[in-house]
């Protein structure tokens, strides 16, 4: 397996610190502080950072201000969104949930939906690829 790392850029200057490998240890707390520290959360509706990243996964944490949307779209592969931080309004064209901390949701792969932040809230979006 070939490990791969994050590469530093002006946002996170920190750089290198590994996206996938055998083992990706991850400190969501730790990557929560980061990513509302950054002046890309400051100066707009939201801030994300890539945590793990493979041909088959991807983990991606996502901090959104209250009233952020994430237009209707779809994914390559099951979603799991699980929410760390505030609520959040789930939606597809069949069905909608208010999801809030402690609480997830699973949907299967191109099925199109949206969401948008009922208050500050942060989570982490799972695609799992075939």
């Amino acid at each position: 397996m070939k490990e791969k790392s994050s590469e530093s850029t002006p946002l996170r200057p920190e750089g290198e610190r590994p996206i996938d490998a055998t083992m990706v240890t991850i400190d969501i707390p730790d990557y929560i502080r980061e990513i509302k520290k950054e002046s890309s959360w400051k100066e707009s509706d939201r801030n994300a950072i890539t945590i793990f990243k493979s041909d088959h996964l991807r983990l991606l944490l996502i901090a959104l201000h209250p009233g952020a949307q994430m237009a209707r779209h779809t994914a390559p592969g099951i979603i799991n969104l699980q929410v760390f931080e505030g609520e959040i309004f789930f939606q597809t064209d069949r069905q909608s949930i208010d999801l809030k901390k402690g609480q997830a949701v699973v949907l299967h792969e191109r099925i199109p939906h949206s969401l948008t932040a009922k208050s500050e809230a942060v989570f982490l979006l799972s695609i799992s690829i075939s």
